[in-house]
């Protein structure tokens, strides 16, 4: 495996996986799941992964040709792609949930829902738009630098999906070993990453958007 390839597979690998933030769903999904029975919580866990991974897999693989659709160069989704994912880092930072993914109005909400699963679990916290940005901005890059990228950001994309379905089903084993204090200092750790893939997407875009900066060092 080549240098550049092997830096593609870690950064799709980490970047999804880090926006995606499976500790963070299994804490949502252990407050929206109490009460339930054990059958309930499976079900819960399983419909809101299978969601999940449907809407994330679609803008993947199609992410390019939505943007066509509406005009967007891939450029100025890379940048705003970029923008938002500091955003949600800069919460992570400070240990909070991101407000992109879900409000307290929509958690409160969901308490009589029929199936959480679907909302507020897969979309907008597993699914969110960051994780859609992510998958759609790799994408593109795979398209254009990689042979065989797009099947990366894929499995990447499983990867993370499974890995957040294995937690939530086993969420009260891992609920004892996992306080407060220990979810915070991950999450920094998480959102100071998630800080720096953004900048390096804002930075990209803007080479690609205007060349001639590359020339003064950009």
């Amino acid at each position: 495996m080549s240098g550049d390839m092997l830096s593609f597979v870690l950064l799709s690998v980490s970047s999804i996986f880090i926006v995606i933030n499976p500790l963070a769903a299994t804490l949502l999904y252990v407050s929206l799941t109490e009460g339930m029975e054990e059958v309930q919580k499976r079900s819960v866990a399983r419909v809101a992964c299978w969601y999940a991974l449907a809407v994330l897999l679609l803008f993947a693989i199609a992410g390019s040709l939505i943007l066509q659709l509406f005009g967007i160069t891939l450029e100025a989704f890379r940048i705003a792609g970029g923008l938002l994912l500091f955003g949600i880092g800069m919460e992570m930072v400070h240990a909070k949930t991101s407000r992109t993914k879900i409000s307290a109005t929509e958690k409160y909400e969901s308490q009589d829902a029929d199936d959480v699963g679907v909302m507020p679990l897969a979309i907008p916290m597993i699914a969110g738009p960051g994780a859609i940005t992510t998958a759609i901005v790799l994408t593109n890059e795979a398209t254009s630098s990689h042979p065989v990228g797009i099947a990366v950001v894929i499995g990447a994309i499983l990867l993370a999906v499974g890995t957040t379905y294995l937690m939530l089903a086993n969420s009260e084993r891992i609920m004892r070993h996992v306080g407060q204090r220990e979810y915070r200092a991950v999450n920094r750790l998480m959102g100071m990453m998630l800080i720096a893939i953004a900048v390096q997407f804002v930075i990209t875009g803007i080479k690609a958007a205007f060349p001639i900066l590359v020339g003064v060092g950009l």
